[in-house]
């Protein structure tokens, strides 16, 4: 099989795996439907960890953005009266580009635990900004007014599908364009510049402007995912920006992988549900689960999830 068939045939999976995700919306369970509409928005997010992770990039701080975007669109609809979700969610991510731009001309100067702390720091700022500010909710956070879709402003659990379709559509596309991202020479540079920044720099061209602009792909993408959530729980707080959350992005890459635009989506379906079951079978030990989990995917799946789909299609072609 050539490239190219591998490159369509890899964006045909992921529409027609969209489009069965969609059909489901009128069969499953409400619960369901609401799992894998947080974990696809999660995925998002994941993909702007993964995609650093790529360029040899850890941030322990994509939360900064993930709440950015949650904020971005309770305050559009709070402050500003916006109720349709995709004005919504553009206000959050272009508000998510804008403090990127600004923190990326710092953050791309430094490399491994430096960017990483850095990352994380800046994440923890924000939050303490938002618990300290109470006309934002302090702790506590706001509730999120339900959006309307383009003038439709459905009710119940026609509403709840309408979440789900959205985020299935944005994942979707996402998954499409960032499989395109990383096929295309910028995403090939990325590894390069993990490989050998220098040799990069011989050859002409600037890693750290090219990890630039990779720094604010992923802060829109994680943007979008945090609009993503907002809208589907109707609810955000400063807890949006802990460093817990911004771990539990990057356990969800480690868990998933980075080698396929599908690993993400993987690894965030598996812990959520490891992890609903866990607070729901053993509510004080769900963290040691996850743990547990985590050790044996580094022992036995360095590679993440994928790894496993990766060796089967290798014995396959044998």
């Amino acid at each position: 099989m050539t490239f190219q068939d591998r490159f369509k045939s890899t964006e045909s999976a992921l529409v027609a795996t969209a489009v069965l995700l969609a059909a489901g919306a009128f069969v499953m369970p409400a619960w369901l439907s609401f799992l894998l509409t947080l974990a696809f928005a999660k995925a998002l997010v994941v993909l702007g960890v993964v995609i650093q992770m790529r360029a040899g990039l850890v941030s322990f701080g994509q939360a900064l953005f993930f709440c950015i975007g949650g904020y971005g669109v309770g305050l559009g609809a709070q402050a500003l009266g916006i109720s349709d979700a995709f004005l919504l969610l553009a206000l959050g991510t272009l508000a998510a580009v804008l403090l990127a731009l600004i923190c990326g001309f710092l953050l791309t100067r430094y490399r491994e635990i430096f960017f990483a702390m850095l990352t994380l720091a800046l994440s923890m700022i924000l939050y303490g900004v938002l618990v300290k500010s109470s006309a934002l909710g302090s702790t506590d956070g706001f509730n999120v007014a339900p959006p309307s879709f383009l003038g439709w402003e459905p009710e119940g659990e026609t509403r709840k599908q309408a979440v789900y379709l959205l985020t299935v559509a944005i994942a979707a596309a996402t998954a499409v364009g960032f499989h395109r991202y990383l096929e295309s020479g910028l995403g090939r540079v990325m590894e390069a510049i993990r490989e050998n920044e220098i040799r990069v720099d011989y050859l002409g061209l600037s890693p750290r402007w090219l990890l630039f602009a990779n720094y604010v792909f992923a802060a829109a993408i994680s943007a979008l995912g945090g609009g993503l959530t907002a809208i589907a729980s109707g609810h955000i707080d400063p807890d949006m920006a802990f460093w817990t959350t911004s771990g539990e992005f990057v356990f969800i890459a480690i868990l998933g992988g980075t080698g396929h635009v599908a690993a993400p989506f993987i690894g965030a379906i598996v812990f959520s549900v490891i992890r609903t079951f866990a607070i729901q079978e053993a509510p004080h030990y769900w963290q040691m689960a996850l743990g547990i989990v985590l050790l044996g995917l580094i022992l036995f799946l360095p590679k993440g999830l994928w790894s496993l789909i990766a060796r089967r299609k290798l014995q396959v072609a044998k």
